[in-house]
């Protein structure tokens, strides 16, 4: 069996797509079976997952022989050549669309209940299933992704029968086919898992609940910019960032991610939208060079960490739009030291600074030396982790506050949780950039 189960088989899919975690990508699990191996291939790619519902529209004739398929905001997609082969007219689709779009929606209320869809615009669809046979609804659900504005859209799989890979390949819906295995002798997905028990109702909505809800959950308001891809010139090398920066911003915050995390964090991310909301500008950077993560001390080499983000916080004040910006810096795990370990210095350009489930005593020896206004959040189940804040807390000297979002764990998972998370930092920020003196030009 090349498989174990579907989170061994979408853990081995995740590492074969590992180019795609450079690129805009939200991973779309095909439900039931297709949401497991997808949030193992999310969790590898640290993107933002959701699932795509879609329903075929079966001609009257013959329920099997789709002529086209729906999905949600309204997309409809029809295959013109079977409309015109069967010769299957306007009320006949729209009565196969009516019927098929109530039981669309009741699917994707019973899965992903108050969340709202992850919107495609602009962005790459990556659609993931636990294995291809027919390939007819991975076929809809490309067609789907492609409507609701995807420019690129990728359909990956563990296992696939070949002529079906052969003839998705060919779809002018569908950019790329990855598929892990293509047996000769193939007869039902089922015989390339060890354990292929039914994945249930019920476990979609668990895996959907406990998976932090995209950035597109900021508050309602103007849509936030867009964001600037950028290199900065720092430890030799150029690090890749994202800057975005709305109209009369009021302040800028820089991300300074935790360990095993990017740019590309999709809790940062969210967090960075809603401060977006809130008239801040954000830069969310990777830390370190390809080449330096290599080596994993860097990762925790908090004074080296901390070194960065000086240096980016020098660079964004040489860029005469925001030199004269208050600044505030919001650190996760690990990065949050690296945020109190740079505030310390007597130089530090920092008006405020925001810790989300941190590691505040990783910078120990430090913590009496800062200045800036610091908020530590952490979760109330977060038990480890809140009393290494509290021991912590009791060395800051300056402005400080402990905020416990309830029933949250280090990851801020559970529903709402990073949501009240994002709150905290915003308010933090806002008030505390709102007051600061700027820089002289």
């Amino acid at each position: 069996m090349p498989f174990l189960d579907r989170t061994d088989a979408g853990r081995q899919l995740g590492r074969r797509l590992e180019p795609l975690r450079a690129t805009d990508v939200v991973v779309l699990g095909l439900p039931r079976g297709g949401v497991p191996v997808a949030a193992e291939v999310a969790r590898a790619l640290d993107a933002p997952l959701d699932v795509i519902v879609v329903r075929k529209l079966g001609a009257p004739f013959q329920p099997e022989l789709a002529m086209g398929a729906v999905g949600e905001g309204g997309v409809t997609v029809l295959n013109q050549r079977v409309l015109r082969m069967a010769g299957i007219d306007d009320d006949e689709i729209t009565s196969a669309e009516q019927r098929e779009r109530a039981e669309l929606e009741r699917r994707a209320l019973r899965f992903r209940g108050d969340r709202t869809r992850v919107p495609l615009t602009g962005r790459t669809a990556l659609i993931v299933d636990d294995g291809i046979a027919t390939g007819s609804t991975a076929r809809a659900a490309c067609a789907v992704a492609r409507a609701q504005g995807a420019t690129r859209v990728v359909l990956a799989t563990p296992v696939c029968a070949p002529d079906s890979a052969r003839a998705l390949a060919a779809e002018t819906e569908i950019d790329e086919v990855v598929a892990l295995e293509l047996p000769r002798l193939f007869a039902a997905v089922g015989q390339f898992y060890e354990d292929f028990r039914a994945t249930e109702d019920e476990e979609v909505v668990d895996i959907l609940a406990h998976t932090p809800r995209p950035a597109e959950r900021a508050p309602a308001g103007e849509p936030p910019p867009r964001d600037e891809e950028v290199t900065v010139p720092a430890g030799g090398g150029r690090l890749a960032g994202f800057l975005a920066v709305p109209p009369e911003a009021r302040g800028l915050v820089v991300f300074v991610h935790g360990s095993g995390s990017s740019r590309y964090s999709p809790r940062n991310r969210y967090v960075a939208e809603v401060l977006q909301q809130a008239g801040l500008g954000t830069l969310l950077f990777d830390l370190l060079t390809p080449a330096e993560e290599a080596h994993r001390a860097h990762v925790f080499d908090i004074e080296l960490l901390a070194g960065r983000l000086a240096e980016v916080s020098a660079w964004l004040r040489e860029l005469p739009a925001h030199r004269t910006l208050p600044m505030g810096w919001f650190g996760a795990s690990t990065g949050a030291a690296a945020a109190l370990w740079a505030a310390a210095e007597p130089s530090a350009d920092v008006a405020a600074v925001v810790s989300r489930g941190g590691r505040p005593d990783l910078a120990a020896a430090r913590l009496g030396e800062v200045r800036a206004p610091t908020l530590l959040i952490v979760g109330g189940r977060d038990a480890q982790v809140l009393e290494l804040n509290q021991w912590a807390q009791a060395r800051l000297r300056g402005e400080n506050e402990i905020a416990v979002v309830p029933g949250a764990t280090h990851l801020f998972e559970e529903p709402g949780a990073l949501e009240q998370a994002a709150a905290l930092a915003r308010d933090w920020f806002v008030a505390h950039l709102a007051r600061t003196p700027q820089p002289s030009g």
